[in-house]
């Protein structure tokens, strides 16, 4: 599954769980997505990752991203913020993928300029639909910012 233009896209999926890790990788295997699925496993590891740091000189630029909220070192709160407010990142869009459903985490992330907020189902089917439909949604319908590398 490719965009609209028919480009596949980077995906950078941050997330500290390995059984989530490996359902998300199921949903896009499942789901037979063409894009390129980066996963960083903490906050510090999610920054090195967008400003090309340490092992990360070489990553692209992410089209997308998959960010849980409770993680080590900086939690996805603080990574939403950062991201946003760096206006060479700011354009990204940002899915909150988390098992919170509180009102407060929800609001926070909108406040911080989240794109969606999806909490994570626990039935494994449930959750790689989840993921399709955040993949349909973000690959196939809405256009995403071209960027330069």
């Amino acid at each position: 599954m490719t965009t609209s233009s028919g480009t596949p896209i980077d995906v950078l999926l941050v997330e500290d769980d390995p059984g989530d890790e490996l359902m998300t990788r199921e949903a896009f295997e499942d789901n037979k997505i063409g894009n390129t699925l980066h996963v960083v496993r903490d906050g510090e590891e999610a920054l090195d990752f967008l400003y090309r740091r340490g092992a990360h000189t070489d990553a692209p630029q992410p089209d997308l991203i998959l960010l849980d909220l409770n993680l080590p070192k900086y939690d996805g709160r603080q990574v939403l913020e950062e991201i946003k407010s760096d206006p060479a990142l700011s354009h990204i869009p940002v899915v909150v993928l988390t098992t919170s459903a509180a009102e407060e985490d929800i609001l926070r992330s909108y406040k911080l300029h989240a794109n969606a907020y999806v909490t994570k189902p626990v039935d494994l089917d449930q959750f790689i639909a989840a993921v399709r439909q955040i993949d349909d949604f973000f690959v196939q319908v809405v256009r995403l910012p071209r960027h330069n590398g």
